[in-house]
This record gives C-alpha cells, structure tokens and sequence, in this order.
C-alpha cells in the first residue's frame, strides 16, 4: 500500500496541499480534506481510502465553486447545478456538493423564489404570468412557483398595473385614447397581468380628451399619415386613405372630417 512521503502547500493557493506517495506525486486536496483524513508524512493509505479522499476533494472544489458563484447573488439549485455540470464535476459530486450548500445554508429554493417574486414583482413590476416564467427559467419546481405567486394578491397586483399605466399614459399625451388603451394593454400583457387587472387599471383613468387636445393631435398625426399617402394617392384616393387610417387610430368622425377640410383649404391656399 503507499505512504504519504511528502505533502506541500501550493503556492498559488495555500488551502491546497500536494501529495507526494513513494516520492511520486499523486494529487492535491483541499485543507479541509487533508484535516477530515489526518493525512500526514508517513501515512499507509488504503486503496479504498484513496477514492474516498478523491471523492470528498471533488466535492470540496465542486462546494467551493458553487460559493464563488453564490457570492455575486441568490442563486437557485437548478441555476448551481447547470453552473457545476459546465465546470464538467460528476452528477454524484455535484448532488453531493448541493446537499453540503443546504446543510450550511447557501443554497434554499423557497427564500430565493420568494426574494425573486419581491424584486420582480417591486423593481420590474412584472405580474404574475412573467414571473412565472422567470421562476421555471431558474428551475423551480411547479408546486413551489403556486405556493409563492399565491401570495400575489390581486390587490398589489392592480396597484401596480395602475402605477405603470399612469406612466404610459403621461408618456403618450399626443395619442388618442384608443393609442393610449392599446399601448397600456400591450405592455401590462408583456409584463405579465391577465386582461381583469388590466381593464381595472384602465378603468382607473379618464382617458378622454379636451376640444383643443383633440385639435392639436389630429393635427400632428394627421400630417404624417397625409405625407406618407400623397406620395402615392390624390383627390379621393388620398382623402379616403387619410380617412381609415386616422379612424383606426380612435379619432372620432366629426375630427376628421374637419381636419380634411382644413387640409383641402390649406393645399388651395397654397396654388
């Protein structure tokens, strides 16, 4: 059987030790190892040992790789499991290596979904279909994601929505109110909310527009919309064109007829 001959520190990391059998070297092993076996100068070490020694010191490095990850944020299981497997450690190390993390409290998929739900729910605003989605990216367990997103209450969720649609609306004072009602829809869609917390976020807000508002909208859409068709259309043609497309846009009837007329008068002015 061999015998520890020698054992020194290595240079680039002192919790490492470099073990020599029959004054050959053999493999390193973290501190923590070397104290858990007494590995010492003169040390008979049994074959069955060895692989234990080997084993427990893949552990240690898959363990001390996984808190070097740990150190930059919260992590879950799934994401620290991806993160050791790249770093090619074995499925018997690396389960090894997780169970240590739980046992000394660095790893816990219930306090890392909660503080996720709480960031993305106060930093991102999203609801709690998106989060949902953040929550199966990270590898949580279904059951886990309910259990969380119950908390969720429908409550917070409308008081958020209302935050971001009052938002969207200070941010597209030159849309009519049908623009406004599509862009707040889109976007609480994209951040998660379902269509009741959204019609109750709209509900929330008089979106309708003043006499002159309407006036100096219609007034900057229409131009554009009238530009991009008179490249291509005139007389009827043009006027229609303009007609469905500031319609869609949610201007009323009696707005854009008016607009056409002030238009037609404009180009006359100008001949």
């Amino acid at each position: 059987m061999p015998v520890i001959t020698k054992i020194g520190r290595q240079k680039k990391n002192n919790e490492r030790y470099n073990l020599y059998l029959d004054e050959k070297y053999a493999f390193s092993v973290d501190e923590a190892v070397l104290i858990k076996y007494q590995l010492t100068k003169g040390k008979v070490i049994e074959a069955f040992t060895l692989d234990e020694i080997v084993f427990d010191d893949e552990v240690r490095k898959a363990y001390n790789k996984a808190i070097n990850y740990l150190s930059f944020r919260m992590r879950s299981e799934h994401e620290v499991k991806q993160k050791l497997l790249q770093s090619e450690f074995g499925e018997a190390v690396i389960l090894e290596a997780i169970r240590k993390l739980y046992e000394h409290g660095f790893l816990n998929d219930a306090s890392f979904t909660k503080a996720l739900v709480e960031t993305q729910k106060n930093s991102s605003k999203k609801g709690p279909a998106a989060i949902r989605q953040e929550l199966k990216k990270k590898g949580i367990e279904k059951e886990l994601q309910e259990e969380v997103l119950a908390a969720y209450s429908e409550e917070e969720q409308v008081s958020i929505a209302k935050t971001l649609t009052e938002k969207i609306i200070n941010q597209n004072q030159n849309k009519t109110p049908r623009q406004i009602k599509q862009k707040i829809q889109e976007n609480l869609q994209r951040k998660g909310y379902n269509f009741g917390i959204i019609s109750q976020a709209i509900e929330s807000f008089d979106l309708e527009k003043k006499e002159d508002e309407w006036l100096e909208i219609i007034a900057a859409q229409g131009e554009k919309i009238w530009r991009k068709y008179s490249a291509k259309y005139s007389g009827y043609d043009l006027k229609n064109r303009v007609k469905q497309a500031l319609y869609i846009k949610g201007f009323p009837s009696e707005h854009i007829d008016m607009y056409i007329e002030n238009k037609e008068l404009e180009l006359q002015n100008e001949q």
